[in-house]
């Protein structure tokens, strides 16, 4: 994946706002301060790499980091 400063930036700030619970896109467009539109585009684009998975519940989905998403850089 191409790791242009604002899409790494944007994603960073996604994964951590999934690391404090927020599970949907709506919910972590208003604590990441990203629109709904981006998180949603990044959230395809970490799905692709396997970074978070996603279940369908009710009309959204709900998003979770996957052991990928959780690992830690040194």
């Amino acid at each position: 994946m191409r790791n242009v400063n604002r899409g790494l930036a944007s994603r960073s700030r996604i994964i951590e706002t999934m690391e404090k619970g927020k599970t949907r896109t709506v919910d972590i467009s208003e604590r990441s301060g990203l629109t709904e539109s981006c998180v949603s585009h990044h959230l395809k684009l970490l799905l692709k790499q396997r970074v978070v998975s996603s279940a369908p519940v009710g009309r959204g989905n709900r998003w979770t980091l996957t052991k990928y998403g959780q690992e830690r850089l040194g």
